[in-house]
């Protein structure tokens, strides 16, 4: 027998490239998720709220605008991943504190200090972010921020209809 098993990071980090399927952003698609003690809390992915149209159907405002990715994030529609994951452990009542969170890009700076008010331990990601502000900040609060390399086309598996 073979003990050639992938490590936790490896399989979280997986399970947010997986929940990143499920963004309706025409831009880029993001997953996240909140663990603790090795137990998935809660996942999120980038998009707009329950009730709204879906960007893939109405179209991108900040695309018709021209407004270049990582800029005037206020004009969006949509919630980010890690905004989504604090919304939904809010919604079904789990404490996010000392919970790692697994995002498939470097969190923004909004993002990041909301996961500072949450008392969030460490934050991996795979896909790094140009935010020198929020690196700034987390390492201040002693988040600790850790890039993973990662290829996820090759965990996403293909559905089958009809099989």
């Amino acid at each position: 027998m073979s003990d050639e098993r992938i490590s936790w990071q490896q399989y979280f980090m997986s399970i947010a490239f997986m929940v990143s399927e499920r963004s309706t952003c025409t831009r880029r698609k993001v997953g996240a998720l909140a663990v603790k003690d090795r137990h998935i809390l809660a996942t999120g992915y980038n998009g707009v709220p329950s009730k709204i149209t879906h960007c893939l159907e109405r179209g991108c405002i900040r695309t018709q605008l021209n407004i270049p990715s990582g800029e005037r994030h206020e004009i969006c529609r949509g919630l980010h991943a890690e905004q989504n994951v604090i919304i939904q452990a809010a919604v079904h009542g789990a404490s996010l504190e000392g919970a790692d969170i697994f995002c498939t890009t470097q969190p923004c700076l909004i993002c990041s200090k909301m996961l500072i008010n949450c008392n969030i331990k460490r934050i991996y990601h795979a896909e790094k972010y140009p935010d020198t502000l929020a690196i700034e900040m987390l390492k201040e609060a002693g988040i600790e921020l850790i890039n993973i390399e990662f290829e996820a086309s090759s965990l996403i598996p293909t559905m089958h209809k009809g099989v």
